[in-house]
């Protein structure tokens, strides 16, 4: 009997059962939710001033940290909070619904506290994480090349749109190594480079959207990265562990063990759905203070139109919103099973939860071009205005090429639930 798509790509997708975490841990998590909302106000009084600078302020980056926001996903064992990855991103959701550019800088280097252990020997865990004080860009393209030299490698390079960059410690990317794969392609590497090895070009700032984001490049020119620092014969598209990686094995804790093509597109998708909120606010506040253009000459707030249209996009919202923290449920409990041996985490099953996460992307897009921006007003389109930052931001989120590859990778999610090896388009 042929199994059905649901048991070949979704046998990880039963009922999630993790472990409750204790009342002391739903203490923290609520209190790092709500200092993400009590900043809300302030945030958004320096988002123009925060474009203009290309990422938020040392002021801001002070409170972040006081607010253990950058800790969030590191191992208590280093001075973390280890959180769960659904505390992780409503913190990130609820700074976005403040200002996209903010979150994005934010949750693009906090983020790879989780696939640093996941991917990096725990003999370096504690010099790296430093007591809680580790936050990583992180790159895909391998446009830096690595060198042998002795006691390691040398990097030479430019990285382009490492966002986050401007307060990371560190950068984890991908480079060439000498010599070829088996198929002929060249072979690569992953590392984690020390803020001290290169240098952060002043280089951004000029894209419709987003100039806030810190997605500055960075340079390494003849930078001797230590040995240690470097997996060798590693590509971040693949690098996963079937059973206990490095991370779960020294902290006894499953999401340190998980595949992440999902997850890069899980961190656009929550700043997306946070911003998503940030256009409902701004759309709300407007029919609080404008009167429609046709007689009866009437709040917005009481025309049945406008009525429709906020209750439209807010039901698309929360569908987003659901769907999302729905799939990072599953992700975690997917690492669960990986570790417990219950069922690998496939390629399949990751490439199905990031098709979630840029659906997720694509909808919020949809429900704030739709029913938004539509209706709100050439008004409000106009340059400095809270609503024309929020349109260029999104508008710059859903050009990011991890929402491009939404059409692509629906057939490695079909191949992956019929059965089909992967192979030549």
């Amino acid at each position: 009997m042929t199994p059905s798509a649901d048991a070949r790509i979704s046998m990880n997708a039963t009922t999630t059962v993790v472990a409750a975490p204790d009342q002391a841990q739903l203490d923290v998590e609520q209190q790092l939710i709500q200092a993400a909302r009590d900043l809300h106000d302030e945030i958004v009084a320096q988002a123009p001033s925060i474009e203009t600078r290309t990422f938020y302020t040392e002021e801001l980056h002070a409170k972040f940290d006081e607010a253990g926001f950058y800790r969030m996903l590191i191992p208590r064992a280093h001075g973390g909070l280890e959180v769960s990855p659904a505390t992780f991103y409503r913190v990130v959701v609820e700074l976005a619904r403040a200002d996209m550019s903010t979150a994005w800088c934010f949750c693009l280097s906090a983020n790879h506290a989780l696939m640093f252990a996941n991917w990096f020997p725990a003999e370096i865990h504690a010099e790296v994480y430093n007591g809680g004080d580790f936050r990583a860009a992180s790159m895909y393209a391998p446009t830096v090349t690595a060198t042998p030299v002795e006691g390691g490698w040398r990097l030479d390079g430019t990285v382009n749109y490492c966002s986050g960059i401007p307060y990371s410690t560190y950068f984890i990317g991908q480079c060439i190594l000498p010599g070829e794969r088996p198929t002929g392609d060249p072979r690569v590497g992953v590392y984690v480079a020390p803020r001290d090895l290169f240098t952060r070009l002043d280089d951004w700032g000029n894209t419709l959207g987003l100039n806030g984001s810190g997605s500055h490049s960075i340079r390494f020119d003849s930078a001797v990265l230590p040995d240690r620092f470097l997996v060798e014969d590693a590509d971040l598209v693949e690098y996963a562990f079937d059973g206990d990686s490095p991370g779960s094995a020294a902290y006894g804790n499953p999401m340190y063990s998980g595949r992440h093509m999902s997850s890069f597109a899980f961190g656009i998708a929550a700043i997306m759905v946070g911003a998503g909120y940030g256009a409902l606010d701004e759309y709300e506040r407007l029919m609080r203070e404008r009167k429609t253009t046709l007689p009866p000459f009437v709040l917005r707030l009481e025309d049945p139109d406008f009525q429709r249209w906020y209750g439209s996009a807010l039901v698309k919202l929360e569908v987003a919103k659901g769907a999302f923290f729905s799939a990072v449920d599953q992700w975690l409990e997917a690492t669960r099973k990986n570790v417990s041996g219950e069922a690998p985490f496939t390629p399949a099953y990751d490439n199905l939860l990031g098709g979630i996460g840029r659906e997720v992307i694509v909808q919020v897009w949809e429900a704030f071009d739709r029913e938004l921006y539509r209706t709100v007003g050439s008004s409000a389109s106009k340059k400095g205005q809270r609503f024309e930052q929020i349109f260029r931001d999104l508008a710059q989120g859903i050009g990011h090429r991890n929402p491009q590859l939404k059409e692509p990778s629906y057939r490695m999610i079909a191949m992956g639930a019929l059965g089909i090896p992967l192979g030549p388009a």
